[in-house]
C-alpha cells in the first residue's frame, strides 16, 4: 500500500491569513461607521450594507480562526487534523448571509410601503465604502482565490459590498437631485439579492465539501482512465475523490496489477500522475494482485 502526501497546498497558507487578516481590520472598522451612519441618515441602503459587512468580517474573523485551528497537528482523535474547521466556519457564514438577506428584504418590503426621509450623508458614507471595499478587494486577489473556499467566499461578499456601495450612490445621487427616497429601499433589494447569491453559494459549496463530494476540476472516469493506461494495470476498483477542506483534495483506490510487475514501480508512478494531472496532495494507493480476496475479475482497464 503506498501512501502520499504533498504539502504544497501550504505554500499560500501564510499569504492567505494576511490578506484575511487586514480585510477583516478594514471591513469591522468601515462597518461600525457605516451602521453609525446608516442610523444617523435613517439610510436602510447604509444599514443593509454594513449588515453585509458584518457578514464579511463574522466570515473573514471565522476564515482567521480556521486558519488557526487547521495548523493544529494530527492526533489519533483527529487524523486529518483540523483542517475541515475551515469548512464549517464558510457554511456558518453562508447561512447568515441567507438570514440577513431575508432580514433586508423585511425590512425594505415596510420602506416600499413608506419611503421615509434620508439623510444626504448617506452619499459621503457610501463613497467611502467603495474605496474600503476596492482596497480589501484587491488585498484578497493576492490570496489563494481559486483554491480556497473561505478566501474566494470572502472574496465574492466583498465585490457583492462593491456593487451594493455603487447602489447607495446611486440610491444617494437620486435622493440629492430628485428627492426620490424610494431609490433606498430599491438600493436595499439589490444588496440583498447580492448577499443572497453569495449566501447560497458559498452554503452550496460548503455542503458539497462536508458531504465528502468530488472536486469540481477532477473527472472520475479520466481519473479512472489514467490508472488504467499505466502499463501492467488490469482494474481499478473502489475508486474515492473528495477533499478535507477546499485546498486539499484526496484519493483512495485499489489497483489490480498483473503478477510479473514491479508493484513499487507502478504505485510511484500512479502517484506522480494523480498529483501531476489532479493536483491530489494525498493519495492511498492500494495494489493488489489478480489474486486478491475481493477482485471480482472485471479487468475493467482492458
Amino acid at each position: 500500500m503506498g501512501h502520499n502526501h504533498d504539502h504544497g497546498h501550504d505554500h499560500h497558507h501564510n499569504a492567505n491569513k494576511k490578506a484575511l487578516l487586514i480585510s477583516f481590520c478594514l471591513i469591522a472598522a468601515f462597518m461600525i461607521v457605516e451602521l453609525i451612519g446608516g442610523f444617523l441618515t435613517n439610510s436602510l441602503a447604509l444599514i443593509s450594507d454594513a449588515g453585509h459587512m458584518l457578514s464579511d468580517a463574522a466570515s473573514l474573523g471565522l476564515s482567521l480562526v480556521a486558519f488557526k485551528i487547521g495548523e493544529k497537528a494530527a492526533n489519533t482523535s483527529k487524523t486529518y487534523g483540523y483542517k475541515r474547521f475551515e469548512i464549517l466556519a464558510a457554511f456558518i457564514n453562508g447561512i447568515t448571509l441567507l438570514a440577513i438577506s431575508l432580514y433586508i428584504f423585511w425590512e425594505a418590503y415596510h420602506r416600499f410601503l413608506a419611503p421615509p426621509n434620508v439623510g444626504s450623508g448617506m452619499l459621503i458614507i457610501a463613497f467611502i465604502g467603495l474605496v474600503v471595499n476596492i482596497a480589501v478587494a484587491w488585498i484578497l486577489m493576492k490570496g489563494d482565490t481559486e483554491e480556497n473556499l473561505n478566501l474566494r467566499s470572502a472574496f465574492l461578499h466583498v465585490l457583492g459590498d462593491l456593487l451594493g456601495s455603487v447602489g447607495a450612490i446611486v440610491a444617494g445621487l437620486l435622493i440629492m437631485f430628485f428627492n426620490w427616497n424610494i431609490a433606498d429601499p430599491i438600493a436595499s433589494v439589490i444588496v440583498a439579492l447580492l448577499v443572497l447569491i453569495s449566501g447560497w453559494r458559498v452554503t452550496r459549496d460548503s455542503v458539497h465539501v462536508l458531504m465528502e463530494g468530488k472536486p469540481s476540476h477532477i473527472e472520475m472516469d479520466v481519473v479512472e482512465e489514467t490508472l488504467c493506461n499505466i502499463s501492467g494495470v488490469k482494474e481499478v476498483h473502489d475508486l474515492h475523490v473528495w477533499a478535507i477542506t477546499s485546498d486539499f483534495p484526496t484519493l483512495t483506490c485499489h489497483l489490480i496489477v498483473k503478477d510479473d510487475v514491479n508493484r513499487d514501480s507502478i504505485l510511484e508512478k500512479a502517484s506522480n500522475l494523480l498529483h501531476d494531472k489532479f493536483e491530489l496532495h494525498h493519495t492511498t494507493i492500494q495494489i493488489e494482485g489478480a489474486d486478491a480476496k475481493f477482485h471480482k475479475k472485471e479487468d475493467n482497464c482492458n
